[in-house]
């Protein structure tokens, strides 16, 4: 079956990673011959790249394919795909539930889109979940954005948090060698992107599974060595990475991150609660005085960093008391961003199975009072920004508003200003904040320039 006039289209739930493999199996698409639709019913085929690490996202899978199962009935030449986590997650399952998929695929499989589909062509019903060892792709991602880009350096995750079913759907970690993500990086470089966010679902565990020793008894390669190796790439004027796990955030990393100019000063890093017997209970691996401490070191090299979270209320068996330890965390670090979600049961995982498992009701009033705090703290931490000038990377137009254009700070501060999206983009430009919210800026534009050098910064912090 030929794939010619052919017309496409993704829809994608969660993660940056997902956005990041949505826009790799894009690029797949179009270069065998598929042509984006903006509208999923004109398309050919439609592919869910899927979430499951909440209740909702899940839930939202299936209604979105009973609609189109029922157009395939009538069109059977639609190609129906589930990729990512519920695809690895429910594997043949899927197919009993919705017969009309075509295809089933694991985030493993996302590189091999072209020849699965092509078995799908062929007129079979494939489900790719196994194991197997990520290749490197040579395949050109369809990038949402020409500003800015993804760019993957490790797949999968070894941790067993008791709560958290990625490792059961993304596989063990599998590290991408620092050549393959440099040629990536100088590629992007080349076609005129100027800022690259590096993923990885435990990015700083980077290298742990690439062969080799140092003489001092370190992994040969790891996330901060590999900060060193990519920071010079030509055209590049901005990195960001995500996301941090704190058992292994170092000050060796946040030395680098404070005396590399490209490297943004903005840390994601979760810590999902504030209590130490939850931590324990949730496998983390560490306690809140070793996550108070990886923050006050970033601010003691970085006393104006951005720091972002994630936090889980309603874990269970979580007292009153144990959830006031996590309020209290939030407000004595201030956060300029958290997300937060109410413990959500999945399949497969330990907590799943526990008997003290908390009411809805509960979880609902612990996750309204600590989004209350959070916006508080958010609120605070922006009012720095009044009157500041700050640099701000135009990514695209405001929704909301064609006069102006928006973009982000070094800080990652969503930022509007007035001005024209086709001279600006991709510009740095120089903007005085005249209105601060919890979540983002407006301001007036000083002065568009390249991005200024963080010379003076690591002459300090040396």
């Amino acid at each position: 079956m030929t794939t010619s006039n052919r017309h496409y289209h993704i829809i994608t739930f969660g993660c940056q990673m997902n956005k990041a493999d949505s826009e790799r199996m894009a690029g797949i698409l179009e270069d065998m011959g598929f042509e984006w639709s903006e509208d999923p019913n004109n398309a050919d085929l439609i592919l869910y790249n899927t979430c499951t690490i909440r209740d909702n996202a899940e839930h939202k899978v299936y209604s979105y394919l009973g609609r189109q199962a029922k157009r395939k009935q009538e069109q059977p030449d639609l190609t129906l795909i589930v990729a990512g986590c519920v695809a690895q997650q429910e594997g043949e399952a899927l197919l009993r539930r919705v017969p009309e998929l075509d295809l089933v695929m694991g985030p493993q499989h996302a590189n091999r889109l072209q020849d699965l589909l092509t078995s799908v062509l062929n007129g079979n019903q494939v489900v790719a979940t196994e194991s197997v060892h990520i290749m490197e792709d040579i395949t050109q991602p369809r990038r949402d954005s020409s500003v800015t880009a993804w760019v993957n350096i490790i797949y999968g995750c070894n941790e067993r948090c008791t709560y958290c079913v990625v490792p059961n759907v993304r596989g063990v970690e599998q590290s991408r060698t620092p050549e393959a993500i440099r040629a990536e990086m100088e590629a992007l470089g080349r076609q005129g992107y100027k800022e690259i966010t590096l993923l990885g679902q435990n990015i700083d565990a980077y290298g742990r599974d690439l062969p080799g020793t140092t003489s001092e008894g370190r992994h040969l390669h790891n996330f901060t060595d590999l900060l060193y190796y990519v920071h010079d790439i030509p055209g590049i004027e901005r990195l960001r990475f995500a996301t941090s796990h704190p058992r292994y955030f170092t000050e060796r990393l946040i030395k680098a991150c404070a005396e590399l100019p490209k490297v943004c000063e903005h840390f994601h890093i979760p810590f999902q609660s504030g209590d130490n017997e939850l931590l324990k209970a949730m496998s983390r691996g560490y306690t809140h005085e070793k996550y108070r401490r990886i923050i006050d070191t970033i601010r003691r090299y970085m006393p104006d960093a951005s720091i972002s979270g994630d936090a889980i209320v309603g874990f269970p068996g979580e007292t009153e008391a144990q959830f006031e330890n996590t309020l209290k965390l939030v407000e004595d670090i201030g956060f300029d961003l958290l997300n937060t979600a109410a413990y959500s049961p999945r399949p497969g995982t330990p907590a799943a199975l526990w008997t003290n498992q908390l009411s809805e009701e509960v979880k609902s009033d612990r996750l309204q009072r600590l989004n209350h705090l959070v916006n508080v703290k958010a609120s605070e931490r922006s009012q720095r920004y009044m009157g500041r000038i700050e640099e701000v990377l135009v990514e695209d137009q405001n929704s909301k508003d064609p006069t102006q254009v928006m973009g982000r700070t070094g800080g990652n501060r969503l930022t509007f200003f007035t001005g024209d999206i086709n001279k600006l983009k991709g510009q740095i430009v120089k903007v005085k904040i005249t209105e601060v919210r919890a979540f983002s800026l407006t301001g007036e534009p000083v002065e568009v320039r390249p991005a200024m050098p963080k010379s003076a910064a690591v002459g300090f912090f040396n």
